[in-house]
């Protein structure tokens, strides 16, 4: 019987629409963030370098709902990560290190911002971005070059998304907000098992990535990284669930996209839609944002290094079907194993 509750708790968790909260604002801003700098880069004829934009534009959705100047210090905080994470994958790739200690040094990438994410009480939390950044940098091809794009491409993207949320707020007369102070450090003592948990859970999924196609492990450790992102257990599986399910259809409607052999201008006009619908989405369920995610990723990827689309759509599908059952695993048994420890309080 509770095993049968427990199931349907999953189940119901998964399959729930959140309530609307004005995500329409927001969701323009972001699509704007991440769709000036592909215009730009379309261009001048530098397209492919779109990843490098589309990592960097995250930080425009962070700290959503707070003042504009914690908005501005935390995405200012989180621009800073997103490029070193972007610096470090590339840093790994460009000294051609061997695939277990690329898979180790994503992990401990997003271990460390999962730290820092719970102690400076970002908004989303966890090392979800840095590991897709840094596991995508570190998995292609990468010269000195290569690092110059990062800090460029990237750089000037955190910049353009930190001009348009200071834009707004002296538009809608909130400039005073602006000079808020910067954040603090604040204790948390869940911070360190969660960033271990994250820290065992990412590499295990990395190494089962590579055994299972070489070329995209670092989807199996995106994967288990969500797998792992929820406050408890329950939601833990659920977001499992939720990305699984979601990647399986956005992976469908990549293969259709890219089928269609679409020019570029259309295809990042499709990356603005669908940012757009994410940030729409993400509050309301887990598993259409990720529809959605997983197609602009596909896309950019693609852009970036041209590969065999049904290769690509293939090897998305097995990794993260890899990575949310060995995130959903480590999930499962790091709640079983707090249970079991002595509380604060009782030692």
């Amino acid at each position: 019987m509770a095993l049968r509750d427990s199931a349907r708790e999953v189940f119901d968790h998964a399959v729930r629409i959140g309530p609307y909260k004005g995500g329409v604002r927001v969701a323009v801003r972001s699509a704007v963030c991440l769709g000036v700098p592909l215009i730009v880069l379309l261009l001048v004829g530098r397209l492919d370098l779109g990843m490098y934009a589309s990592f960097a534009a995250f930080t425009s959705v962070y700290g959503r709902h707070d003042r504009y100047g914690e908005r501005l210090w935390m995405q200012a905080s989180a621009g800073v990560m997103l490029v070193s994470a972007m610096l470090l994958g590339t840093w790994m790739s460009y000294l051609d290190a061997p695939a277990p200690m690329r898979v180790l040094g994503v992990a401990v990438i997003a271990s460390v911002v999962t730290w820092v994410a719970a102690v400076m009480k970002w908004h989303p939390p966890g090392g979800l971005f840095s590991a897709f950044a840094s596991g995508t940098t570190a998995a292609l091809p990468a010269t000195l070059v290569s690092f110059s794009h990062v800090i460029v491409v990237g750089g000037c993207t955190v910049l353009f998304s930190l001009l348009v949320t200071a834009g707004l707020g002296v538009v809608r007369g909130r400039w005073r907000d602006l000079r808020g102070p910067a954040p603090r450090p604040t204790p948390n003592p869940q911070a360190v098992p969660v960033a271990l948990t994250i820290l065992v859970g990412s590499t295990l999924a990395g190494c089962a990535g590579l055994v299972v196609a070489a070329g995209h492990w670092y989807w199996a450790m995106v994967a288990s990284v969500a797998a792992l992102s929820g406050a408890y257990v329950t939601a833990r599986v659920a977001r499992g669930l939720q990305r699984l399910v979601g990647t399986l259809v956005g992976v469908l409607l990549a293969a259709g996209v890219m089928a269609l052999g679409l020019p570029h201008w259309a295809l990042v006009i499709l990356a603005m839609v669908f940012q757009g619908i994410v940030e729409i989405l993400m509050d309301h369920n887990y598993a259409l944002a990720m529809l959605f995610a997983t197609t602009i990723a596909l896309i950019m990827v693609q852009m970036a290094v041209a590969a065999d689309p049904a290769a690509l759509v293939r090897d998305r599908v097995l990794d993260t079907f890899v990575g949310v059952t060995v995130g959903t695993v480590v999930a499962v048994a790091s709640a079983a194993l707090r249970r079991r420890m002595p509380q604060p309080d009782e030692a």
